[in-house]
């Protein structure tokens, strides 16, 4: 990689901008909804559920911040039903509910619409990743230009984000999902394609991935 002047960085970002805002690119954003007890239980075993849930609002907020001026259609898909008035506002976001058995066919059954619907870059991510960063998730529609697929490692042995060009269901098959099986067998199901991987990245499950972050020191500030 080459090292890149002020100049030369405002020059790629100015044409980044351009390429995303031209390009049929849809954004999966996979969601809970927010109710008490059924969100991030197992952080809730060591915080409670009131903060457990508090603290899932507070990230469902820092998803909506950073995806919101993405260039991209952006769809919501909610796990329960969809609630007219909350984060997700609707003259930035349209409002699902995910339809399958288990996470795989629903994320498939996303992505399946979308392809459907004329969009050419699609990429799911979730709304528990403290970590990621709109310039991520740009970055990442990015590298579909130049490749089939871009996966993002999240270091429980899951993944935060996932992006092809074409739909694939094979991906989204045998997975035992929520454990850290999940990368390590969808990069098997990945040879011999073109695949960028991006910088592995920490979610949000257990009281350890956040006891040291300071934006959540407020919430457990008891425990």
């Amino acid at each position: 990689m080459g090292v890149l002047s002020p100049n030369e960085n405002k020059t790629d970002e100015k044409a980044i901008r351009f390429e995303l805002a031209n390009s049929k690119n849809l954004l999966l954003i996979f969601t809970r909804n927010p109710e008490l007890g059924k969100c991030k239980t197992r952080l809730a075993a060591t915080v409670g559920k009131n903060v457990a849930l508090d603290i899932y609002k507070f990230l469902l907020q820092h998803t909506a911040n950073i995806t919101k001026s993405i260039y991209a259609t952006k769809q919501v898909f909610y796990s329960e039903e969809i609630w007219e008035k909350d984060t997700w506002d609707t003259s930035t976001y349209s409002k699902k509910i995910q339809k399958g058995t288990d996470l795989g066919e629903r994320m498939f059954n996303a992505f399946n619409d979308g392809f459907n619907s004329g969009f050419e870059h699609i990429i799911v991510i979730g709304s528990d990743m403290y970590d990621l960063s709109t310039e991520d998730i740009e970055n990442a529609f990015i590298h579909l230009n130049t490749n089939d697929y871009v996966i993002g490692p999240a270091i429980d042995g899951g993944y935060y984000l996932l992006g092809m060009k074409t739909p694939n269901s094979k991906l989204f098959k045998n997975k035992e999902w929520g454990t850290n099986t999940v990368l390590k067998s969808t990069l098997n199901d990945l040879k011999n394609t073109k695949t960028h991987i991006l910088e592995a990245k920490n979610d949000v499950d257990v009281y350890e991935d956040i006891k040291d972050i300071e934006a959540f020191k407020p919430f457990i500030k008891n425990v």
